[in-house]
């Protein structure tokens, strides 16, 4: 049995980009995995550590040294290396050349499929400690770092100054030099509670001795864990809850090192200014978890966490509540101001603000958004004349101080400047809810007036982005047109809203000047959000062989095209579904190899066999009542009914010869199955049905 050992790998800097901790840890382990099973040197497990200030990796029973490998490489079979006479041919001489070798020396490799010219070689086993410094190298090398710094006179690069570098073995340091710095065995503990050296004997002793002697708590998710207790018990002692903001918790986590939280408080008065905006300040700017009441009302209460346990911590509260007074003002301060000038009035001031050199400035956007929207509030059942309006005013909030401080706000300060301004409630409500859904898995508008507007404003982009020629190309999406165009087929579908697409896409395109031929790129548009449906479709488990059997019919309306695939998915598990899609690749390809003209209907004097006879009235008896539920949208009731054809379209294929000499009974019953194929074509494309 190979001997192993735990290594621990750390390396120490000045303080990481805190966004980026989580990333790097997980990129760093990743990539030393890699460089061991590259080298053969199995493990049983890797474990990562981050803090601001350090990388550190334990990998466990990593043998001392590598085994002997041996390789075997094939060269041509032995029919091509040797000609008659057997003398080598061009191909075993490249073959030997390239392993440095004479073709005396190859080997044969027997298998069953034949007999080969082969190079045996032995690739003798090595220490693991030779090895390590190389597998640790090229994992760092390959970390994300958009942007590598020296430090000093050095020439090495990484995200940060590098300070020490542990590199322990079992209880051996492993000679070498990693990004300049000879690594020891000494780590480094909290830089104010304990800066000293810390020695570590073995690489176990790591995350107990930083914990306690340290002050230094390692494990990002104990951490990440501690941080949120400490929030949620200051909150609690505040007869409040703390609002806690999972990318915040997560930079938080990764700038302490030993997290302590602190509970803050600001002035009452300032609960006067919308509590997005005091939100955003404390969240943003100071990296604090506001607190709420069990109403969801903001409290005049802030959480911080220091990195640091105080002796004093009365004057950590006090200097943090008076960073947040200043910043709390700041936001009064904007708010007052904005509400000074009614929204409405700013829209001129859009005019200095480009869109796209070629579409114009916002300004112009918001009046196409304007005239669209009214056209799709006629559509989906929304007020126009408050889509209208809501329109006019819902990018003005984007020229205000408050939003321009902070630029997530937009739309919700729309909603707060309007309803100050005495605009409509729906009005109102339909500016912040435009930009839903802002991001995956978003909430979507919910009211009406709201929903065509979000719907106007991304149709806007695509189709005036397409028009320009700046289509999203490989990882190039500037004006975030995928998720313009998932935010439009999660309206409607998840909204229930009916409108026909490509009618939209019209309407779209006509508030554009003639000049920019915009109506020229509306299939392009179409198709391209047709892409993102198969994604949405993917992405919650439905196969794209449903999706696809429903697309080939070209159906234009999103909600309809949902409807469609959710009545196939359970058509799909009925017992019929099967044959009767079987069938239906059986009808298409007979239709598709016909080179005769088949007739637009049946004559039922020409049908003879009585297989072809009970389809045909199976066929009669249920379009009565299939095709109404069809035109209403009523897809799944009518694929069932459907479904009771499988026996008469069976019995037909195993009676009927469809392809007859005489042409007038082939082009009958051509023309029965075309009747069949047309009737579940109203649904779906069943021949792309996979078994």
């Amino acid at each position: 049995m190979t001997d192993t050992r735990h290594l621990l790998v750390e390396i120490g800097t000045e303080e990481l980009p805190p966004k980026a901790l989580r990333r790097l840890s997980e990129v760093f382990a990743a990539k030393v995995e890699q460089g061991f099973n590259a080298a053969s040197l199995q493990f049983s497990s890797t474990t990562a550590w981050a803090t601001p200030r350090r990388l550190a990796l334990l990998i466990r029973d990593l043998p001392i040294s590598r085994q002997d490998r041996k390789t075997v490489r094939r060269g041509p079979a032995l029919t091509a290396a040797f000609d008659e006479e057997g003398c080598p041919t061009p191909a075993a001489a490249g073959f030997a050349r390239s392993c440095g070798v004479e073709v005396e020396q190859l080997d044969r490799l027997e298998t069953k499929k034949g007999s080969w010219l082969a190079w045996n070689t032995v690739d003798k086993g090595q220490p693991a400690a030779a090895l390590i410094p190389a597998v640790v190298d090229a994992a760092l090398a390959a970390l994300p770092i958009p942007k590598r710094m020296r430090w000093g006179s050095r020439e090495e690069e990484f995200v940060r100054p590098v300070h020490w570098v542990v590199l322990l073995f079992g209880d051996e340091v492993i000679n070498t030099s990693i990004l300049g710095i000879r690594a020891d065995r000494y780590t480094r503990g909290h830089r104010f509670h304990h800066p000293d050296k810390i020695y570590l004997a073995e690489p176990e002793a790591y995350l107990p001795l930083l914990e306690t002697e340290g002050y230094v708590l390692a494990d990002i998710d104990a951490r990440h864990e501690a941080i949120r207790a400490q929030v949620i018990e200051q909150a609690h002692a505040l007869n409040g809850h703390a609002v806690i903001d999972s990318n915040l918790l997560d930079e938080v986590t990764a700038l302490v090192e030993w997290p302590v939280a602190l509970s803050g408080h600001f002035d009452e008065d300032f609960l006067q200014v919308p509590s997005e905006a005091l939100i955003s300040s404390m969240q943003d700017h100071q990296k604090y978890f506001p607190v709420v009441d069990d109403d969801g009302s903001l409290m005049p209460h802030f959480i911080t966490v220091a990195n640091i346990v105080s002796k004093d911590p009365a004057q950590i509260r006090s200097g943090n509540e008076r960073v947040i007074r200043a910043r709390l003002a700041d936001a009064a301060f904007f708010w007052n101001q904005d509400r000074k000038q009614p929204l409405g009035e700013r829209a001129t001031a859009l005019r200095k603000m480009v869109f796209q050199e070629k579409l114009g400035t916002l300004y112009d956007k918001q009046e196409r958004i304007a005239a669209l929207a009214a056209v799709i509030a006629e559509k989906t059942g929304a007020d126009p004349q408050q889509t209208k309006r809501a329109a006019l005013l819902c990018k003005c909030d984007l020229v205000t101080s408050m939003v321009y401080e902070f630029p997530e706000l937009q739309g919700t300060m729309g909603r707060y400047y309007a309803s100050h301004d005495g605009e409509p409630d729906a009005v109102a409500v339909a500016i912040e809810e435009h930009y839903q859904p802002r991001f995956a898995g978003d909430q979507l508008p919910a009211s009406a007036t709201g929903q065509a507007l979000a719907i106007a404003d991304r149709l806007d982009s695509l189709c005036g982005i397409f028009a320009v020629g700046q289509a999203p190309t490989g990882d190039r999406d500037p004006f975030a047109l995928r998720r313009a165009s998932l935010g439009v087929v999660r309206i409607c579908i998840e909204q229930q809203l009916e409108p026909d697409l490509l009618e939209l896409l019209e309407a779209a395109c006509e508030q554009f000047p003639t000049e920019l031929g915009s109506g020229s790129v509306i299939g392009q548009v179409f198709d391209y959000v047709m892409d993102r449906l198969r994604g949405y479709y993917q992405e919650r488990g439905i196969s794209i062989d449903l999706v696809e059997a429903v697309l080939a019919t070209r159906p234009t309306s999103l909600l309809d095209i949902d409807r469609r695939i959710q009545a196939c998915r359970n058509f799909r598990a009925l017992p019929e579904a099967e044959s009767l899609a079987a069938a239906n690749k059986r009808i298409s390809n007979i239709l598709k190899k016909s080179a005769q003209d088949i007739p637009q209907s049946i004559d039922v004097e020409k049908l003879q066999d009585a297989e072809e006879i009970e389809l045909a009235r199976q066929l009669e008896s249920l379009q009565a009542s299939v095709i109404p539920l069809m035109d209403a949208g009523d897809y799944t009731p009518a694929l069932e009914q459907l479904a009771a054809l499988r026996q008469a379209v069976d019995r037909f294929f195993d009676q009927v010869m469809v392809m007859v000499d005489d042409e007038a009974l082939r082009g009958n019953r051509l023309a029965l199955l075309q009747k069949l194929n047309q009737l579940f074509l109203r649904v779906a494309d069943l021949s792309r049905l996979q078994n």
